[in-house]
């Protein structure tokens, strides 16, 4: 239908459709009045670019669907992170209704359906290139997000300065946090992108601050603020592929998170060495593995921990320990070999456990011992005490 008279009418009074449009937006629209003058003016600009383009549409007899999304070409991406798609389709209707009571100005005479059911149809294709514009911002976005995630991570595990951790966190939008916990496990495959959106997604139903990037075949998520980050490992699991996943100490802050990084990376890769480890584990669960495989700072901690704490006690807990071991975890076999009473040996087996921390009955406990107490000698040349064979 040729509705030139009718186009030449709204091309008269596009500007006061524009005016009227953005008058109404503030009287029916409150966050739209405590926009920033420069925002409000962007919208403003969108409102005319989409009258406009109403009329280009219109001489083209509806046949130009695909050009409406140059209706936000002028402010799309500052656009689309000011206001939500929602308050968006809000701007668009308002726009929309405003032409629609115009509609009895605007069109010539026997016009007014056909003019109605073209505004109908082009709002229809302004809220779809709305969605496309905010479909594209969020996949922007998602996509630089997820390079800078990946940037942080491998910072973190080169050990970068805290500053540097902290600069790249405040990027992504990390809220300050009193702790940080590094969480690392078998990434589950898949796009990456949706390996991370899942992560952040169950983040945000726990309440954490959360950024995570997958290395190599491992996800490795940062937890903000979690005040007890192996029960809400347990409950996200699912969230990593098969295979152990490793909840490092936690840490004070990102300049710290370092040291966390380093425990679960190394816990994860000597987890191997412990088949009947929890799903999910401490990093400090598997000192004994990390140390075999060459972490320094497990043999440090063992050593320090174990051996020196133990040598510190008096020389009869590490004499009790060895008895201990070499009579196969007997407490019996351990006082016939003291030549003590059994008691006395589980009174220092329960002394040997408030002074490092480890069960010397549990059998991963003991054999953290073992590898403690093994490295300390190693590293200071002493070896086992000889059984004295004096009654006590």
């Amino acid at each position: 239908m040729d509705l030139a008279a009718t186009i030449h009418n709204i091309e008269r009074s596009s500007s006061a459709l524009s005016t009227q449009s953005v008058a109404q937006m503030y009287e029916r629209l409150p966050w739209f009045r405590d926009l920033p003058e420069q925002q409000r003016a962007m919208v403003t600009v969108v409102a005319e670019a989409g009258v406009n383009q109403f009329l280009q549409w219109l001489r083209s007899d509806g046949k130009d669907l695909g050009s409406s999304d140059e209706v936000f070409e002028s402010a799309p991406v500052r656009l689309a992170r000011t206001i939500s798609l929602q308050q968006t389709v809000a701007l668009i209707q308002i726009v929309i209704d405003v032409v629609e009571e115009q509609v009895p100005q605007l069109a010539a005479e026997g016009e007014e359906v056909p003019l109605k059911e073209a505004v109908l149809r082009f709002s229809r294709e302004i809220a779809f290139a709305a969605a496309r514009v905010y479909a594209r911002a969020a996949e922007t976005r998602g996509a630089w997000d997820a390079r800078l995630q990946a940037m942080l991570v491998d910072a973190l595990l080169r050990g970068d300065s805290g500053d540097e951790l902290m600069g790249r966190a405040a990027a992504l939008g990390w809220s300050e946090t009193k702790s940080v916990t590094v969480v690392v496990g078998n990434s589950p495959g898949g796009e990456v992108s949706l390996v991370l959106h899942a992560v952040q997604r169950a983040a945000r139903r726990h309440g954490l601050d959360v950024l995570a990037g997958v290395h190599g075949r491992r996800l490795i998520v940062l937890l903000g603020n979690a005040e007890d980050p192996t029960a809400v490992v347990d409950e996200v699991i699912g969230l990593f592929g098969d295979g152990p996943v490793v909840v490092g100490p936690v840490a004070n802050g990102m300049a710290e998170a370092v040291e966390s990084a380093a425990a679960a990376v190394a816990g994860h890769r000597a987890a191997v060495a412990w088949p009947e480890a929890p799903r999910p584990v401490r990093a400090d669960s598997l000192l004994p593995e990390r140390a075999i495989a060459g972490d320094e700072s497990a043999r440090r901690t063992l050593r320090d921990g174990i051996y020196l704490k133990l040598k510190r006690s008096g020389g009869e807990l590490l004499e009790t320990m060895d008895a201990f071991v070499s009579s196969g975890g007997v407490l019996e076999g351990a006082s016939r070999e003291l030549y003590v009473h059994p008691n006395t040996v589980r009174y220092r087996l329960k002394r040997i456990e408030e002074v490092t921390g480890f069960n010397p009955s549990k059998p991963h406990d003991n054999f953290a011992l073992r590898v403690g107490l093994a490295i300390g000698r190693l590293e200071t040349g002493q070896a086992p005490a000889a059984t004295s064979g004096e009654t006590r």
